[in-house]
Formats: C-alpha cells, structure tokens, sequence
C-alpha cells in the first residue's frame, strides 16, 4: 500500500510540474523594456543616466533597448511606437516638451504596456509613474536661495542661458522662478545658447560682456559646466556675480567647490536611470506603480565633496 501511495504520489508531481512548465517558461521570458531619451548620448548627464539604467538592466537581467534622440522630436516619437508594435513589456520615456506624448501613451496604454516618464514630465498624458526632479520646485529652489541670501534685488534682471529655449525644463524651470522674482520686481532674461559646447561659451562670454548680470541660473547642465571658462572670458573672478542652477556634471561640482558657483542642483543621474527600469520590471510582473520618485537635492561648498569623489571614481 505504502508503495503504491508513493507511485501515486510521484505520478501526481510529474503532471503538476508538466502542467505548471507552460506558466514557469512563461514567467522566466526575458521582458524588453524601451528606454527613449531626448538627450545626447555624450552629455554628462545622460552619460551617467545610461550607467545606472544599463546596470539595473543587467542585475534584473531584462533587456533594454536605450535610444537617444539628440533633441530630434520626430526620431524618438518613431522610437516610441516601434516599442509599441515591438510590444514591449515597458517604456520610459523623457517628455522634452508638453503635450508630445499624448497619443502615443493613450495607445501604450491599450495595449496594455506600462508607461514610466523620467527627467522630464507630463502628468497630462496618464503615464503611470515619474522618477526625476520636480522642475518647476527646481526653480522655486534657485530662485529662493538668491532672494534668501540677499544675492539678488527689485529691479536686477537675472541672466537665464538655456541649450533649448521652449523645452519643458525651461518652461516648468522659467515658471517656478517667476513666481518667486515677479512679486518681488526681479527681471529675468532666458537666453538661447545652444547646444554646441563652443557655442555655449561663445553665446554666454558675449551676454556677460554686453549686460553685466547681477546673478545667473543655469537652467541646464550644459550651460553650467561652462560657468567657469565663460567666467575666465569675460574676466570675471569666482564670487563676483551669484550662480545657482543644474549641477550634473564634473566640471559645475568642480565650480562650486572653487566658488564660481554658488550652490547646484544635484540630480542623482544614475539612480534617474536604474529606478525606471526597477519600476518597469516591478509593472511587467503585475505590481502596480501609481507613485512618483523624486531625486533633487541642492548641494554647495558645504556639501560638494561625496558627488566629487563619485566623479573622481570615473
């Protein structure tokens, strides 16, 4: 009898694990997630971006399709729908300006695809979760510490440069200023200065000249990284005129520790680029993710050491 059961018993576990292999290979197929940037692969932002996203990509051990556009709208909407009729298992996508994306999620979202924005929002269009600053907060931030510290008066106008005039970081970044300086008569002039790194300095060297500003915020990382070279060409030493904005980079942590920039917004790029990917996974596998992840913290002098030995580690 005890032999039997036994028989009974295994022949019983046999069918379990014959029926159960269809469900097991089903749940252990490699997801594919899209990841779309509006960035440039070589800015050093998305250069640390990509580190964290291609990390959690191996230790999660899913597939990732990265994708930078280089500002160029038209090839990431065309990236975005080729992970739609890829049917992908998640995407994550930048939103470079308001109201781009608001057919291609609506159409995601039929299929049942997970949608995650990243470094740059619009709640509008239904995405599911957002993992980066909160911009306009950003601007409120800046704005607050030029005021709060007396760096700042009714009647200055505050040289704003950009590398995309009309993007929503300018936008979002443009309006948390301005609620803090319009009340109180600050001006504030939003500068085009491109995305070329020499044309940057250029664009920067001849408004510094031609308008002696009495602060600046760096809506950018780029346009921040070229504080201290555009300083030295306009003959301008460390101190003299107020800096706040985006510290993103090697070369702003480097200015704020030499003075040239007064305090910077810190990003956390890395974790910007691993935490959409962990939500993805975590959405694909039927968890749900209806939460934003914040990552903005402003660090000056004081505090600027951590991120410059995580750079000196590259």
């Amino acid at each position: 009898m005890l032999k039997f059961g036994l028989k009974v018993a295994a022949a019983a576990a046999m069918l379990a694990v014959t029926l159960a292999a269809p469900q097991a290979l089903a749940q252990d197929k490699q997801k594919t997630f899209f990841l779309l940037s509006h960035g440039g692969p070589s800015d050093a932002f998305w250069i640390d971006w990509n580190a964290g996203a291609t990390k959690a990509c191996d230790q999660l051990k899913v597939t990732c399709k990265i994708s930078f556009s280089g500002g160029d709208m038209a090839a990431q909407k065309e990236a975005f729908n080729s992970a739609i009729a890829a049917k992908a298992d998640g995407i994550a996508t930048t939103s470079a300006q308001p109201g781009l994306w608001t057919e291609e999620v609506k159409a995601a979202k039929a299929a049942g695809i997970p949608i995650i924005f990243y470094n740059t929002d619009d709640v509008a269009t239904g995405r599911q979760a957002y993992v980066g600053a909160d911009l306009k907060e950003a601007g409120v931030t800046w704005a607050k510490y030029l005021v709060g510290k007396k760096l700042v008066k009714q009647g200055d106008k505050v040289f704003l440069p950009v590398e995309v005039p009309g993007a929503s970081y300018q936008q979002l970044e443009t309006e948390g200023i301005a609620s803090v300086f319009d009340p109180l008569g600050i001006k504030y002039d939003v500068v085009d200065c491109g995305t070329d790194p020499a044309g940057i300095i250029a664009k920067m060297t001849d408004y510094m000249v031609a308008n002696k500003p009495p602060a600046i915020i760096a809506l950018g990382d780029s346009v921040a990284a070229s504080i201290k070279r555009v300083f030295d060409g306009a003959g301008v030493s460390a101190g003299q005129i107020p800096v706040v904005g985006w510290g993103n980079s090697k070369e702003t942590a480097e200015s704020v520790k030499s003075g040239y920039v007064n305090a910077a917004a810190w990003q956390y790029p890395s974790a910007q680029g691993f935490i959409p990917v962990a939500l993805l996974n975590l959405a694909a596998s039927g968890e749900p993710i209806g939460y934003d992840v914040h990552t903005f913290s402003l660090y000056d002098a004081a505090s600027v050491d951590p991120i410059l030995k995580l750079y000196s580690g590259k």
